[in-house]
């Protein structure tokens, strides 16, 4: 949420960001786009900590400046799916896991079965490995909650019929936006092309 200093009460005296707290806002979703930690933009940027940056980041996704919503929005989706490739991963080990035969063992030695002269089957393996396949099940749950919150997907349809007046600030702010993602995009490519020319 933003700080007291950080809003103002507009014409009809609604709270609302000062232009400099939005800019700033715009700024620290640039950077989550580019794959900084929270605290790492708070360090960057200012902000008193890692909640503050999240914030930031959180209400120009809400604004919906495009620029820097949609390189975060894109950030965020590659962790996602690289979550979800993990999560197989390790469903894959488990699997094996699983299907291993595991004896029990007590002191060094191999327990028999009285009944069938054979190992003892330890099945704490088995119960652990169930138990690691539920929780890579609930991580992949959450991983479509927060991919369906940051789609969209999960939110209402809502109609805004609210008239915004567009003021030069607006527009500076705009141009700013546009110079920031031309900026990382000639970056990008200056990378891509073999670092520095």
């Amino acid at each position: 949420m933003a700080s007291p200093q950080d809003r103002h009460r507009d014409d009809k005296n609604r709270f609302a960001r000062r232009p400099e707290t939005a800019a700033r806002d715009a700024e620290a979703a640039i950077l989550r786009g580019q794959g900084f930690t929270y605290p790492a933009i708070a360090k960057r940027l200012g902000f008193a900590d890692r909640g503050n940056a999240y914030h930031a980041v959180q209400r120009a996704i809400a604004d919906v400046i495009p620029e820097p919503a949609e390189s975060i929005l894109f950030f965020e989706l590659e962790r996602l799916d690289a979550e979800l490739e993990r999560l197989n991963d390790l469903e894959e080990e488990v699997r094996a896991v699983l299907n291993r035969r595991h004896v029990t063992v007590s002191n060094g030695r191999v327990i028999i079965n009285p009944e069938t002269d054979e190992p003892m089957e330890d099945d704490g393996f088995v119960l652990q490995a169930v138990d690691r396949l539920l929780k890579i099940e609930e991580a992949r749950r959450r991983n479509g909650e927060r991919r369906a919150k940051y789609t969209g997907i999960e939110a209402s349809i809502k109609v805004d019929a609210t008239v915004r007046e567009v003021t030069q600030q607006d527009l500076e702010l705009q141009e700013m936006l546009r110079e920031a993602k031309a900026k990382m995009r000639a970056e990008e490519q200056q990378i891509l092309d073999g670092g520095d020319a």
